[in-house]
């Protein structure tokens, strides 16, 4: 079994090493077929502090780091002035 990969936007950066990262996930109801949004935070490590708020990530499941981070930085896709990287 791989590695899940997500992507996502930063939403908190005032931990040290770790930021907050808002995951959406859109499906299609079963019953009612609607487009249904439902979003979860991941507390994601990021090593160096690269991270900005705002910026769009991918992020990759790791091994357990602490009690809520199971999560690293992969790679910025954009930051939050809209440039990519």
């Amino acid at each position: 079994m791989g590695l899940k990969e997500k992507s996502g936007i930063v939403v908190s950066t005032k931990m040290q090493k770790t930021i907050v990262v808002l995951v959406e996930n859109k499906f299609r109801h079963p019953r009612y077929s609607k487009t249904v949004v439902r979003s979860k935070r991941y507390m994601v490590h990021d090593e160096n502090n690269l991270a900005k708020l705002g910026d769009k990530i991918i992020i990759a499941q790791t091994r357990p780091l602490s009690k809520t981070k199971h999560w690293t930085l992969t790679k910025i896709l954009s930051d939050s002035s809209g440039s990519a990287s």
